[in-house]
């Protein structure tokens, strides 16, 4: 019984999707064919129908658990701990300061490489 279930609401989610596309569809043509008409109420109705088919594709399941996550995340994003100014001003000179040694590094090691070749070759 709860397959026939899961069958009739995958279906109805295809048709949902399938709606969901076909009134964007719609809207971008629309947008075209009414030229003549006011740019203000042409975006206002390509808005209009942009939201009423986000409505029609975030009632499918998938769309539901898009929801879900983008919560989800959100709670997760609340819970971070950002680093003050005076730690990323410390780090970001660490990093500067590690880069530029290990720029200086693999100088003298190219140097040195250029030398024992050039060395070899001659």
């Amino acid at each position: 019984m709860s397959a026939k279930a899961e069958s009739q609401g995958s279906a109805l989610d295809l048709i949902k999707s399938i709606l969901a596309v076909a009134l964007v569809a719609i809207a971008i043509v629309g947008f075209y064919i009414y030229s003549d008409v006011s740019f203000l109420y042409r975006v206002l109705g390509l808005v209009t129908v942009l939201l009423l088919a986000t409505g029609i594709a975030l009632s499918t399941n998938s769309g539901k658990n898009l929801l879900a996550f983008m919560k989800n995340a959100r709670a997760e994003v609340r819970k971070m701990v950002w680093p003050t100014r005076v730690e990323t001003i410390q780090t970001t000179l660490l990093v500067f300061v590690i880069v530029i040694m290990i720029a200086i590094f693999l100088w003298i090691v190219d140097m040195l490489l250029g030398w024992g070749i050039g060395s070899l070759l001659r």
